[in-house]
Order: C-alpha cells, then sequence, then structure tokens
C-alpha cells in the first residue's frame, strides 16, 4: 500500500504556530518530511496562504520534492462545492471551505484533516458533505483533525 495522501487546509498548516494545534500540526508536517505521507493543497491552498504569515507560507517550502503534491481545481470540483452549497452544507459565504472538501473527494484524498471545527470537522456538515457526495456518485470523504490522523500506527495490523 501507498503512502497515504493527506489533503491539507490552511488550519493545518497555520496551526503549526498556535500553542493549541502546533503539536499535531508539527507531526503531520514532520511526516511528509519523512515521506510516511504525501500533502494534498490546491490553489485554494495556496491563495489562502498567501494572505497568512510569512512563517506561515513557509512551512510548505521547507518540506522536500514530493511531499506536498498540488491538486488541480478542475471544473468538476467547482461544480461539487457549488452542490454542497445548494444543499445549504455550508453558507455562500464559505466557498473556499467547500472547494477543499470538493477537491479532496475529486481527487480521490484518503482523509482531508482540518482545525476547522465550525465549517469541516463537524460531524453535521461532514454528513452534509457526504451525502451530496454519495448522491452524486462519489465515495464519502474522511474528513478528521490532524489528531485524529495516527500517521505511526502499523497499517499491516489492519
Amino acid at each position: 500500500m501507498g503512502r497515504r495522501r493527506i489533503y491539507v487546509d490552511t488550519s493545518v498548516i497555520g496551526g503549526c504556530f498556535d500553542a493549541k494545534f502546533a503539536g499535531d500540526s508539527l507531526k503531520l508536517i514532520e511526516s511528509a518530511r519523512i515521506g510516511a505521507c504525501i500533502l494534498l493543497i490546491s490553489a485554494i491552498t495556496r491563495r489562502e496562504l498567501l494572505m497568512a504569515p510569512p512563517a506561515v507560507s513557509a512551512i510548505l517550502h521547507g518540506l522536500p520534492q514530493g511531499a506536498v503534491e498540488e491538486l488541480r481545481v478542475s471544473p468538476e470540483a467547482l461544480e461539487l462545492a457549488d452542490k454542497y452549497l445548494a444543499a445549504r452544507v455550508i453558507g455562500a459565504g464559505m466557498l473556499a471551505d467547500a472547494q477543499h472538501i470538493a477537491i479532496a473527494t475529486i481527487n480521490d484524498a484518503d482523509v482531508l484533516v482540518s482545525w476547522n471545527f465550525k465549517h469541516i470537522v463537524n460531524l453535521l456538515r461532514v454528513k452534509g458533505y457526504n451525502a451530496v457526495n454519495v448522491r452524486e456518485g462519489y465515495r464519502s470523504l474522511e474528513i478528521r483533525t490532524p489528531r485524529e490522523v495516527n500517521l505511526d500506527a502499523d497499517r499491516t495490523k489492519y
């Protein structure tokens, strides 16, 4: 089995500088650095990082080649994000969050990780995103916090 493909939103990267989230965010970044996983991002992530402090933006630049894969923001992903809005899973003001979910879904990420508890890592919203995904012919997407993604576990035991 290959390396896990983990879509990270901007909150995970910014979490490296937040006392409450730094330990788990840094552990995930380190896992990518040593080749245990591939971090997936998109142009949405890059755009959000432009508004972040330089130290936050620099986190991804410090990773070796192959540790980060930038996914294309396809018309299919934008259409799926609009369907989350139409289903009222999330409000129009949070379009970028819907786009993160859609891009991860379309590109078969193993999991999307976030510290955004209001719009992403929220049981009711996760059920809503996945109801739309299944209705539209996609698989359900695992949505977790970095704390829940245990990259140290020996996956061959499962």
